[in-house]
């Protein structure tokens, strides 16, 4: 690897040219609004509403708080399935909420089983939070079927799923509440950000509240709400980066295309299928170091680390094997075998907009001999 490839992480900031941003800057300073629903803020929240196809939007000032909202949004109490394949975020918003999370296995889409997801239900079950894993759509229709048939909330952590469609449009208008995340390393950034995106304008109300610390005007506290409010800096940020998103998105698109072609034929090296008939934002690039590749998972890691570059165990350790989690009965490694065992095997590879078409060859070429 030569010193110009070192240094490569699994993902950096996306960023337009900074002297897009310096209006904005100045336009805020001017205004001396810098957060509470500013200009910025609005015009934000209905360009980005109308370029994911929704209805109802809410901006938030993380994805985490977000989560924690939505969960208070709905009441959700009791126990709540969800999956140990994950970013902490997922489970620590049911904690915070005084929630008991009940880990569901995994499948080969790296998103809970439906089949799996069902056996759990019991009476102390009152929602399914799911995640898009990769940005790789769960089975919804299966998941709104079980729901349904329970009479369960569904939210899904979509911090992954930003742009991503099914066959019907956004995979964002699935289930009660759909959450994402604008953390500086997703596809779609303002530096922190996130956003709930809602069935109807009665439940944005509610969520805007709740965002606002409860306050439904200057007078009124309607509910113990959380400061959760995007500033006018981030909202303008976005603003630009909805200029640029699609060419972002294609340039990774390419990134994908070159890794599937050059390790397609790397012994026990495995790439996830595209999910069909579904449109991805190629948010990252996972590999299975299957069992028959020459060296282990962890093995593999460390080299390329060596060489500089920098891949990511996501997600490993599973989130049931954490301190504050392990103790559940659902957190046993018998109930989760599948997760468990592509813990052990996923190694995440580097994907952004401007990674250069030779840095990935040289990616390629150290997994291909080890």
């Amino acid at each position: 690897m030569t010193d110009s490839c070192r240094d490569i992480f699994v993902t950096k900031p996306s960023l337009p040219p900074l002297e897009e941003f310096i209006p904005s800057l100045e336009a805020i300073w001017e205004s001396a609004v810098l957060t509470n629903g500013g200009l910025f803020h609005q015009r934000f929240e209905a360009a980005l509403a109308e370029y994911l196809g929704a209805k109802h939007l809410c901006l938030f000032v993380n994805g985490t708080i977000a989560l924690l909202t939505a969960l208070q949004a709905l009441r959700v109490t009791g126990e709540v399935l969800t999956t140990p394949f994950s970013f902490v975020a997922t489970s620590h918003a049911l904690w915070w909420n005084g929630v008991k999370p009940v880990f569901v296995d995994i499948d080969a889409s790296m998103n809970m089983n439906p089949e799996r997801l069902e056996a759990a239900i019991t009476p102390r079950t009152t929602a399914i939070l799911a995640v898009h894993c990769y940005g790789r759509p769960c089975d919804v229709r299966a998941i709104q079927d079980i729901a349904g048939r329970h009479n369960l909330k569904v939210i899904y952590d979509a911090a992954h799923a930003f742009g991503v469609r099914d066959e019907g449009g956004s995979v964002l208008r699935h289930g009660d509440l759909s959450v994402l995340s604008f953390h500086a390393t997703k596809v779609f950034n303002t530096f922190e950000g996130g956003a709930i995106i809602c069935p109807d304008e009665k439940t944005k109300q509610h969520i805007d509240d709740l965002k606002n610390f409860g306050h439904a005007d200057e007078v009124t506290v309607v509910a113990p709400g959380i400061n959760g409010k995007m500033n006018e800096f981030c909202a303008a940020l976005g603003l630009l980066q909805l200029k640029h998103i699609d060419a972002a998105l294609a340039r990774r698109a390419g990134v994908d295309a070159r890794y599937r072609e050059r390790l397609k034929t790397a012994r026990g090296i495995q790439c996830l299928e595209r999910a069909a008939g579904k449109s991805g934002n190629y948010a990252y690039f996972p590999i299975l170091v299957r069992e028959d590749y020459p060296i282990a998972r962890d093995e593999l890691y460390w080299r390329l680390k060596k060489e500089g570059i920098h891949p990511r165990r996501y997600f490993y350790p599973l989130i049931s094997e954490f301190p504050m989690y392990r103790g559940l009965d659902s957190a046993r490694s018998d109930n989760l075998p599948v997760a468990a065992r592509l813990s052990r095997q996923v190694l995440c590879l580097p994907i952004y907009p401007d990674l250069e078409m030779s840095v990935v060859d040289a990616v390629c070429d150290l997994i291909a001999a080890p």
